[in-house]
Formats: C-alpha cells, structure tokens, sequence
C-alpha cells in the first residue's frame, strides 16, 4: 500500500469541507487533484469512503470518516516531529558527543565547552577518548558529533580542518640540570633516559624524530597516557617527549615539571576538527566556531610550547 502524506492531507481536507473544490482553494491545488487523491485512497482500500453528491458536495462514509480521523492522527504526528526535529536542530541543548584524541583535547577543551555553553545545564557532554582511527569511525557512523584528532591518514570521506600546529617539546623535572635552559636540543634529550608516550600516531611519531640519533637513546619507560608520563617524569624516570601543553606545571604526584622548546627543525603534530558538516545542528556548528576563535586567538594560551 502507498498512500502519500499528500493524498491523506487532501483526503482529510476534503471530508472537512464537504466539497472538493472547497478544498482546492484551501490548498491551493486543482479540484482534479483533491479527486485524484481522493480516488486512490478508495482503489487502496478497495472501499468506498465517499458519496458524491452534485449538487450538495461530497460526504464521508463511516469508513471515510474513520480513515479520515486516523489520518488527522498521523499527519499531526508528522508534523510534530517536522516541528521538534526543527527545534533540536536549532537549540544550544541536548547530548553533545565528542570523541577525541587522548593525548590532546584535555589540554584546552573543558575550558572551550565551558566557555562557550551559556547554559551548561541544558547540554548533556559525552567525552570519548580514543585513537585516530576510532575516533574517524565514529563520526563516519555517527557515534559522534564532532572530533578532534591528529590530521594524519584522514579517511577521504572525512572533511576536517586544521586547529594549530602543535610542536614537539621537551618534558623534564623541575630540577633537572637543564631546565632553566631557554630551549634544548634533540641530541642533548637523547642522551638521557626517555619516558615515551606509548599512543597509536604518537608512539610512531616519536619514533621517527627519534631514530635520526647517533645513539638511541635509552627508553625508560613506556606509558599509555598522558597523565602517567608527566608523573613518571616528575618522578624522575626521564625526559619525554611531548606536543600538548597542560596548564599546569605539576604532575598528578605533585611534583614539578619544566617544559622546553626543541631547538631542531621537527615536524609538528596538527590537530583538526571534524563534524557532519551537510545538516549539523545548531549546537554542534556553535562548538565548532568556539573551537576556531580559540585556536585564532593570538592572545589565548593554546598549551603548545615554541621557540
């Protein structure tokens, strides 16, 4: 059976006059249309749901005006979705979901939501943290709204844009011998014990500036998150190497840490954003445009370390 929403509306129009062309001039349509719907919903049936009278118009049968009461029905619940999908699509409120890239988005992006969500009540966040690839096949599946990630093997169907460059530098104790130095070179990390940042893109990436040395450096450890480097460092386990900034200059143990600008010409990690950009609600585009003027903003701190 295929009965349009346009042929109930001009069915139920119909009965509701009384007279086709009556309702013609209410829809703004031919009479020969109104009479067309009207006739396709009796062949569908197989029922007679109107009385034609010449002179005094049309009238529904008892099984005319049932069909026409569920129609109403129907046609109110479809217009009151068309009504509620329109208001969630404008409202800066409802589930906002974000997957991330571990080791970068904490730096900088609790305080951009905060900033930019007048009412933080009215917004449900779920944060996700996980790989560039996850992170990909979650917008793609719509798992997630918007992601922020590292702008390296991007799916061609993704359509992303570049945040900031985020160089690499070095992570050291506050009471390290080096670190009131301005800037330091990779040769001179490479000669202690190294703490490393064992990510999908960031291990590899360390890898690569890494294996230039003369001498391999000595890997002291290996950790999956940003949080236990930074307290393994300020333990004293080594230096790392890293690409975003936390605010703060202390490890989750309390103890302090320098970070230093690396003199050699490295390639930086680049962070985008990614969203359905084709019908992207109103609340997603208003995250989005936050996340650009932060990172446009020459006076913000973008938790990145440079020369």
């Amino acid at each position: 059976m295929a009965i349009s929403l346009r042929a109930m509306s001009y069915f139920v129009t119909a009965l509701r006059h009384g007279n086709i062309a009556r309702a013609a001039g209410e829809l703004n349509i031919a009479a020969s249309a109104v009479s067309a719907a009207i006739d396709q919903i009796e062949a569908e049936f197989d029922l007679t749901l109107v009385t034609r009278q010449r002179a005094r118009g049309i009238q529904g049968t008892a099984n005319g005006l049932a069909i026409a009461r569920k129609f109403e029905r129907l046609l109110e619940d479809y217009r009151a979705i068309l009504t509620e999908t329109e208001d969630l699509k404008q409202a800066l409120g409802g589930r906002l979901r974000i997957g991330y890239y571990a080791p970068i988005a904490p730096a900088f992006l609790p305080r951009i939501l905060h900033e930019s969500l007048a009412d933080p009540g009215a917004v449900q966040l779920e944060l996700e943290e996980c790989d560039n690839i996850s992170a990909q096949d979650g917008l793609l599946n719509g798992t997630y709204d918007i992601i922020l990630f590292v702008s390296e093997d991007v799916r061609p169907m993704i359509s992303y844009e570049m945040l900031v460059e985020a160089p690499a530098y070095c992570l050291m104790p506050r009471d390290h011998p080096l670190a009131g130095r301005a800037e330091i070179s990779l040769a001179e990390i490479a000669q202690g014990p190294l703490v490393v940042l064992n990510r999908p893109v960031a291990a590899a990436y360390y890898a690569r500036i890494l294996k230039a040395q003369a001498t391999p450096p000595h890997i002291a450890a290996y950790a999956s998150s940003t949080e236990m480097v930074r307290s393994l460092v300020g333990a004293g386990h080594g230096s790392a190497i890293l690409n975003m900034r936390p605010r703060s200059a202390t490890s989750y143990g309390g103890d302090g840490l320098v970070a230093l600008p690396i003199s050699d010409p490295l390639p930086a990690l680049s962070l985008a954003i990614a969203y359905d950009t084709s019908r992207p609600r109103r609340l997603v585009q208003h995250v989005v445009e936050a996340c650009r003027a932060h990172f446009a903003d020459p006076h913000q701190d973008h938790c990145i370390v440079t020369l």
